[in-house]
């Protein structure tokens, strides 16, 4: 079969053999094969990739004895259907805590954005727990260098650049573009509210006129900037020991645990013990803490006071419904999901509920229909009347979001509007390697902004542009999400200079600095890995940006979305917002074959001589941890040759007797015994530091002294301190599909235990499988179920207003 280009199927392969009994299976693909149309055929004359004996028991091994080998005497057996998962499929960055929800798994596709509660003092099990519960203080340890750390000068950069938002926000007079946040006193703002929400009146009859344009900020000097040194960052503030013992007195009377003393006075301020005994349920306002624990704290402090109707609990509960959408990927939420939630907890009139949090500021309100004009309106009201209009989709969000939406949005159109679209590129496009880095090269020599989709060999094409661009003498620079892909763009372009992390640029450690006006001294930026963009920090990247400055934003849409809040790459292709530039470059091998054929809803089998792909069967949980620790420790070794240290394995929650925590126990107990003697990790562990929330960075364990813990980062000396390890630091032999975004190894072992079932679908299976450079295997026990989720299971969809916004944008152009 010949390998397709991202987006373009392959098509049925009639001629695929039929897998035997009793034979090793070093090729197939999953336990069933899926038809053109997406249906999976069972016993189709394809054959499935595990055979039919692993169903009978013949020629199966029993009990998970004997050896897992790459294609030499794979083991068969499947695991039973409907097993109930053991933890929440991937994502502890991306679901509520302690749920079993997962953002882009299928469980998450419930809707209910209530679903499950945090533990007090933190989760038992939730994937990416430390990316969830790391807190804007910053949970990363400092580099080597004395003055700033890595992940201080990330939230220094970060602080900075949301002041410099909030400020240009404010300066506005009209009320937010397209919708936005409603004005007025609280009793016009509850009767808009309720005039949109009935449809009587259009949502455009409640604002007076657009916003202003935001200030447009002048391209600098092509001279190259200096890069400037990071300020030293202010060091958290310390909660004085006085409110943090008023704290953990109010705490020690209502119950809670005095751990939570130190944050929530660092959270609420010097008064906080004030003000949890006035309000309890502000507890909701710390990480890991849920409603019914927030509830018995409030009953201890109030007594029969402590009702579910109390106006502070159901605005603290309303803002913590869409706090814990963020987590799984919303920006925002439809007005009656909040109040269906809300209906959920106890509360006996969600609407008025919703009306208070409104009120008190606590969530904004928004409709972001696009707008008509006064001439639309009055032909409309000529017109004989039609069926009575369906009423606007009305949404909630918070202020964070709603502030970086409304920015990203007004700094994309800015680029959009900018650079030089007379520029000729041609004879440097007629010297790129390949049709589609051309085109490529092309389209950003005249657009301002571009975006760029395709697969991994597509990587190549904005490395192309980046060295292009170099070539004429501009200022251009490379992004990518993680180190490995900063150095898989360093080795595309011949060029280390020209590729930088994005947490790096942002922070100011890496790249060439910015001007007096704080932007980055760039004339084309490419941004890869991007739909791993969410909301604030693409917020954060186009204020950094200069008028005149191109950007590219070049990933693979089929992959699991952002940590954090928003879709940014993908609200962006769907507003149009840019030309999108579509690689025709296909991903050469066995392993692309297959991720080619996923991405459009089929599980294909693929011809794989070298044993590229290897899939093996499993019964139950227990073998499965059995299998992987042989497939790491000895067999992708010694057959394919790639070491233990350059093996990565993938699987779908943290918990569970198959996820990451039970596979790291293993795999460390094989790999690297030790008895953990620094804060439970030793010297050669391998690890993921998480520096800040949704950045997932591989090392392994030097030392650790009273410093902190020694992390050799891929080359880079990190310090975690020691009160920073529990959060920030896990073992990493074996990762989550979202950690593992954006990152790529030799060899990738992904576990599909049978438990594991509910948290697949696409993008996950097409996210994992894609790790893998040179070897596949996929540790196999969820039987129909991969095939399924390949074929029927979309990621979630997140609720957002940047494409709305976007199109507004457009739409008020065009007038």
């Amino acid at each position: 079969m010949t390998a397709q280009p991202r987006g373009e199927s392959p098509g049925p392969s009639p001629d695929a053999p039929v897998t035997t009994t009793d034979e090793p299976r070093p090729v197939g693909t999953g336990a069933g094969a899926v038809a053109g149309d997406g249906a999976v055929t069972d016993g189709a004359p394809d054959g499935p990739a595990v055979a039919d004996d692993a169903r009978d028991g013949s020629g199966a091994e029993e009990g998970g004895s004997g050896d897992a080998e790459v294609g030499e005497g794979i083991a068969t057996g499947t695991a039973p259907d409907g097993a109930a998962a053991d933890d929440a499929p991937d994502g502890s960055d991306v679901k509520e805590a302690g749920s079993g929800e997962a953002r882009d798994g299928a469980a998450a596709d419930e809707g209910a954005p209530d679903d499950g509660d945090a533990r007090v003092g933190g989760s038992s099990g939730g994937d990416e727990a430390p990316d969830a519960a790391a807190d804007a203080g910053g949970q990363g340890g400092a580099e080597g260098a004395p003055v700033l750390s890595e992940a201080e000068a990330e939230l220094a950069a970060q602080r900075e650049l949301l002041e410099r938002i909030e400020k240009r926000k404010a300066e506005k007079d009209g009320p937010i573009d397209a919708g936005g946040k409603l004005s007025g006193t609280a009793a016009d703002l509850l009767a808009a509210v309720r005039a949109v929400e009935s449809g009587q009146k259009p949502a455009t009859a409640f604002y007076d006129s657009p916003a202003p344009t935001p200030a447009r900020r002048t391209t600098p000097a092509p001279e190259p900037a200096q890069r400037r040194a990071p300020e030293p960052a202010p060091a958290p503030r310390a909660a004085p020991p006085e409110a943090v013992e008023a704290v953990a007195a109010v705490l020690s009377t209502g119950g809670a645990p005095a751990a939570l003393a130190g944050p929530a006075a660092s959270l609420l301020g010097e008064r906080a013990g004030e003000i949890l005994r006035e309000d309890p349920w502000q507890l909701l306002a710390l990480p890991g803490v849920g409603p019914d624990q927030a509830d018995g704290f409030a009953r201890a402090l109030l007594g029969a006071a402590a009702g579910p109707d109390d106006e502070r609990r159901t605005a603290a509960l309303t803002g913590w419904l869409l706090e814990q959408a963020a987590l799984r990927g919303h920006t925002a939420l439809d007005a009656d999901q909040v109040r269906t939630a809300l209906g959920g907890r106890g509360v006996t009139d969600p609407a008025a509920a919703v009306q208070h949090a409104i009120a008190e500021g606590v969530v904004l309100v928004f409709q972001d229909a696009p707008e008509e004009s006064g001439e639309a309106q009055e032909e409309e009201a000529q017109e004989e009347p039609e069926a009575p209009v369906a009423p606007v989709e009305v949404l909630l969000g918070l202020d964070r979001y709603a502030l970086a939406e409304e920015s990203l949005a007004d700094g994309l159109a800015r680029l959009v509007n900018g650079g030089d679209k007379d520029a000729d590129w041609s004879q440097a496009a007629s010297a790129a390697p390949s049709p589609s880095a051309a085109e490529l090269i092309r389209a950003a020599a005249a657009h301002g902004l571009v975006a760029h989709t395709g697969g991994e060999a597509a990587r190549a094409e904005p490395a192309a542009l980046i060295a292009a661009a170099r070539g004429l003498g501009l200022r251009a620079l490379g992004a990518a999400h993680s180190v490995d892909g900063r150095g898989r763009l360093a080795r595309d372009t011949g060029d280390p200079e020209a590729a930088v992390t994005l947490a790096g640029l942002l922070a100011g450690t890496e790249g060439p600095g910015r001007d007096e006006e704080g932007a980055l001294a760039l004339d084309l930026l490419v941004v890869l890995d991007a739909p791993q963009l969410d909301v604030e920090t693409g917020a954060m990247l186009v204020e950094s940006l200069a008028d005149g400055t191109r950007l590219v934003l070049s990933g693979d849409p089929g992959v699991l979305g952002s940590a954090g809040a928003g879709q940014v790459f993908a609200d962006v292709l769907a507003a149009r917002a840019c030309p999108r530039v579509v690689s025709r470059t296909p991903d050469a091998g066995p392993i692309g074959e297959l991720v080619s054929g996923i991405g459009i809803g089929e599980l294909n089998q693929v011809e794989a001589p070298g044993k590229e792909v290897v899939i093996v069967p499993v019964r139950d949980p227990g073998e499965a941890v059995h299998r992987t620790v042989q497939l790491v420790a000895d067999s992708v070794p010694r057959a394919i040759g790639v070491p233990s240290a350059d093996t990565q394995v993938i699987t779908v929650g943290h918990g569970g007797p198959a996820g990451t925590q039970a596979l790291n126990e293993a795999l460390k107990q094989r790999l690297n015994p030790g008895p953990g003697r620094f804060g439970g990790f030793d010297p050669g562990d391998r690890v993921a530091h998480v520096p800040a929330p949704g950045r997932t960075v591989p090392g392994v364990v030097v030392s650790a002294d009273a410093e902190g813990l020694h992390l050799d980062c891929a080359g880079t000396p990190v310090v975690v301190p020691q009160e920073r390890v529990a959060g920030s630091v896990r073992h990493a032999w074996a990762l989550s599909a979202h950690q593992a975004a954006g990152m790529r190894w030799p060899a990738a072992v992904v576990v599909l235990p049978g438990d594991a079932a509910r948290g697949l679908s696409r993008a996950w299976v097409y996210t994992a499988f894609g790790r893998g450079e040179r070897h596949l295997s996929v540790v196999h026990g969820v039987d129909q179920a991969l095939p399924r989720a390949v074929a029927e299971v979309p990621a979630q969809e997140r609720t957002t207003r940047l494409r709305a916004l976007l199109e507004a944008s457009q739409e008020s152009q065009e007038q």
